[in-house]
């Protein structure tokens, strides 16, 4: 058995982590390597036997504007094992591995466990940790016909494509806990454009989903708008909207906050006494930067 990493521009090494993950969560990461959308901050450490994969820990290096202050931290992420090398401790031992890299040279580590892996996660040094969602109050929620309402970028043309990738490297920030470097995460999501709308007299782009009920994602701009008048732009049918990120404290008064532990989806494991800021200032995760 042999320990492999950071490996992703290696055509070889990747297609046995693209066999492995397709089997384990039903994608593969050729279309973002070859893409250029791959820019390094995931790391991958697995162990391969007999030319195949059999488990793997990846690291994400994430960087946030956490209310003024860049803080530097670790999102682990596709924590996985073949299924005939299940229960021989394997991730732990990546886990294990992945923990003493990083954490003396990062703030935190932090993870999304699945509800079925609970005690896997506990047992290996973490601690669970609450965040807060936000949802605009209702009104806030109405469409003002006498704006531009955003339109899908998808039917945009070409040069829409760039205009968006170019301002998700380069935006006004328009949260208080704002990922950095979220070209790599952002784009895994949103390269097709199929959840991105734009407005072009506020040269705005945002990303806005509605699978479950409607979560406004991301906003994008050269210079800040303000919240209200985005949401002033979107035909909510009224239904609530609920931010898939922290406002920044000037757009906080325009909306609900509410403890949120990951209900039935996940829980938020953490490693650093830092991280306990994410509950103590009433912070949530972008959802754009789960990993």
């Amino acid at each position: 058995m042999q320990l492999i990493s950071d490996y992703m521009r290696d055509e070889k090494s990747r297609s046995m982590l693209n066999e492995l993950t397709r089997k384990t969560f039903g994608f593969d990461f050729d279309w973002w390597v070859n893409g250029g959308y791959y820019e390094g901050d995931y790391i991958p450490y697995s162990f391969i036997e007999d030319g195949k994969m059999i488990s793997n820990v990846s690291a994400n290096v994430m960087r946030f504007m956490q209310n003024g202050t860049v803080k530097n931290y670790i999102q682990i992420g596709t924590v996985m094992t073949d299924e005939s090398y299940r229960k021989q401790g394997l991730a732990a031992k990546l886990m294990k591995h992945v923990v003493d890299k990083y954490e003396k040279d990062f703030e935190g580590i932090y993870l999304f466990g699945d509800l079925s892996a609970l005690e896997f996660y506990k047992k290996c040094g973490f601690k669970i940790l609450n965040q807060y969602r936000y949802t605009v109050k209702e009104e806030f929620c109405i469409r003002d016909t006498g704006k531009e309402a955003f339109k899908p970028a998808k039917e945009m043309g070409d040069g829409i494509r760039k205009t968006y990738l170019d301002l998700v490297r380069n935006s006004a920030p328009h949260s208080s806990f704002e990922q950095i470097n979220k070209y790599g995460l952002q784009t895994f999501y949103t390269t097709g454009l199929d959840n991105v709308f734009y407005a072009e007299d506020l040269g705005c782009f945002i990303v806005l989903d509605e699978d479950d009920g409607i979560v406004l994602q991301s906003v994008l701009c050269k210079e800040k708008a303000s919240l209200a008048d985005v949401l002033k732009r979107i035909d909510l049918n009224g239904q609530k909207c609920r931010l898939g990120f922290t406002p920044l404290d000037e757009d906080k008064d325009k909306c609900i906050a509410e403890k949120y532990g990951g209900a039935d989806d996940y829980r938020l494991f953490y490693r650093g006494d830092e991280l306990m800021s994410i509950e103590r200032d009433r912070l949530y995760f972008p959802d754009l930067s789960h990993a």
